[in-house]
């Protein structure tokens, strides 16, 4: 008989967890296929792991882990998927921005041969003007900058096969890109629809400079345009340097040399200083991140592990 596993990262979402879990279950229950749900928390400061635990003694079907700190929504997805054995596999977040009401649009797909069902959005409620164009803006920017396809406006909520996470799982680098890794390995893929909701309850976990930390990740992992950029500014500037270089000694010789041009010095020294600078930050960005990979740092840690071998029919 068909298994489906649920993956849910959980990072301080005490609030809204039960009422998530209802409606879950409620959808899983129609659904009629066997499942087990698996709940990873991602190192929370509250009482969610208290929340998951009254879910764990009341149902037969929920899972958990418990990482040892918080390691990040991209290694607590990365543990989840570690530890599922299903013939499918959905990742949705708690706090029902993604509804669970939308997982047979997703196993419909999936029947159809579909190995990585995503959802995309078609609204944000709940958002900001700001939020709505800098994501727009993320999504528009890694479509043109990576060489690999990524889905405009679509988060991590989607439907994997089998053959699709055990792809993931061979994918072991530390700074994890997970919208980029979906799309990466390629296989069968397709879009499902909805206008996503505003939260249920309590505030979002990414700032403006986490989701910006986030945009760095993704574009260094999976583009080197940065690197490209920075070369063709360098370029440009020497050409530009090398053309009025000319332009002044043109001059001297027609006109001859007073003792003038401060503002134009320091304008010069500031733009070439800049633009080393810039290049180096860049250049930068991508050593870091191969000193990471160099380490060979686990991904995660779990503190504590409450896997059920049951399967809820």
């Amino acid at each position: 008989m068909t298994q489906l596993a649920v993956v849910v990262p959980a990072y301080n979402e005490a609030a809204v967890l039960a009422e998530f879990h209802r409606r879950l279950r409620a959808t899983l229950d129609a659904l009629g296929l066997p499942h087990r749900v698996l709940y990873v928390d991602d190192g929370s400061r509250d009482g969610t792991w208290s929340v998951i635990e009254s879910l764990l003694a009341g149902d037969a079907a929920v899972g958990a882990l418990r990482l040892s700190r918080n390691f990040g929504k991209e290694a607590a997805l990365t543990a989840g998927l570690d530890h599922c054995d299903a013939d499918a596999v959905v990742v949705i977040d708690a706090d029902l921005q993604d509804p669970p009401e939308l997982i047979p649009q997703l196993v419909a797909a999936w029947r159809e041969g579909y190995d990585v069902v995503y959802a995309t959005r078609d609204g944000r409620a709940g958002e900001s003007g700001l939020k709505r164009f800098t994501s727009a803006a993320f999504y528009r920017a890694m479509e043109r900058l990576s060489a690999t396809p990524i889905p405009r406006d679509t988060g991590d909520f989607r439907l994997l096969s089998r053959r699709a996470v055990l792809a993931l799982r061979q994918l072991r680098e530390r700074q994890r890109f997970m919208k980029g890794l979906f799309a990466w390995i390629g296989y069968r893929q397709t879009a499902v629809h909805f206008r996503r909701d505003a939260r249920a309850a309590g505030g979002s976990k990414w700032s403006y400079w986490k989701l910006s930390q986030l945009a760095i990740d993704g574009i260094t992992s999976f583009s080197a345009a940065p690197l490209r950029l920075a070369t063709w500014l360098g370029l440009a500037t020497a050409g530009l340097a090398f053309a009025y270089g000319i332009y002044v000694f043109i001059r001297a010789l027609i006109w001859g040399d007073p003792v003038r041009g401060y503002p134009t010095l320091m304008l010069v020294i500031l733009l070439l200083g800049g633009v080393q600078l810039l290049a180096l930050g860049v250049i930068g960005e991508y050593l870091g991140r191969l000193f990471t990979e160099a380490k060979q740092r686990p991904l995660y840690f779990v503190e504590d592990e409450r896997l059920r071998g049951e399967v809820d029919k």
